[in-house]
């Protein structure tokens, strides 16, 4: 009975130290693979972009780093502190949820006003499809509080999709062509390789739990799968006059 409950607590304390491995790996990810296009270009005084930009880089910055800090307070046994941030947390992510509403019109209609509406138009889908899963997962994070096993998961799940973009940073700086920027937004297949990378960082917390717990848990599996689904339907969708229209409305908003 001992000896079970002794392996059950390093369990336990192994996974929690696997969860802040990883929210470090998704700060790197998220500083590393904006540096190319963002902060280098900020500091060689090159990067020209509306405010809104600005705003939403640090609201996701920070998003980052409070899930580093959350997790670091769980792993640390302050439980309770990890809880009574969690309601910063909510507001946190409701403003960032904003912040790319709002990044992408204003960046829709400044391409339009450049030549590249359609384009941008299409493009733009790869982030509007996104947010209904994001903002899911994080609801049912926040109704699965306290089940912390499934909380956690889905956080993590939601931290791995929040990797898309900076991913995709890291794709364009290597393999685009020279001078693609000039060309205007890239069509939205070329989400397809950063959602895939954003998968496998599912899959190495799916390979965790097999070793762990002798099986991956189905929060991993689903929301995964969920991922790669919606990321194949976008680029689908993406392309129809449906979005088109959908888009056209959207842009209309900015006024």
């Amino acid at each position: 009975m001992e000896a079970t409950l002794a392996n059950s607590l390093d369990v336990r304390s192994d996974t929690r130290g696997f969860h802040v491995l990883m929210a470090g790996v998704f700060v790197l990810i998220a500083f590393g693979g904006f540096t190319p296009s963002y902060w280098a270009r900020i500091a060689g005084g090159t990067f020209h972009a509306p405010p809104i930009t600005h705003i939403h880089g640090i609201l996701l910055f920070t998003w980052t780093v409070f899930y580093f800090l959350q997790t670091t307070l769980v792993a640390s046994g302050r439980t309770p502190a990890h809880r009574a941030w969690g309601t910063a947390g909510i507001s946190l992510f409701s403003v960032l949820i904003c912040s790319i509403i709002a990044t992408k019109i204003t960046i829709v209609r400044l391409d339009d006003a450049h030549g590249f509406g359609d384009a941008s138009r299409r493009f733009s889908a790869v982030a509007f499809c996104a947010l209904p899963f994001i903002i899911g997962l994080f609801a049912l994070a926040i109704a699965n509080v306290r089940r912390p096993e499934t909380h956690k998961r889905l956080m993590y799940v939601l931290m791995a999709s929040l990797m898309v973009p900076a991913l995709a940073r890291v794709f364009l700086a290597f393999l685009a062509p020279a001078g693609a920027a000039e060309e205007g937004p890239p069509p939205a297949f070329v989400s397809v390789p950063p959602a895939w990378a954003a998968a496998l960082l599912i899959v190495v917390a799916m390979v965790y739990d097999w070793r762990t717990r002798g099986r991956p848990h189905r929060v991993y599996v689903y929301g995964g799968l969920v991922l790669i689904v919606t990321n194949f339907l976008t680029v689908l969708f993406a392309g129809t006059q449906t979005w088109m229209s959908i888009a056209r409305f959207l842009e209309g908003l900015g006024g």
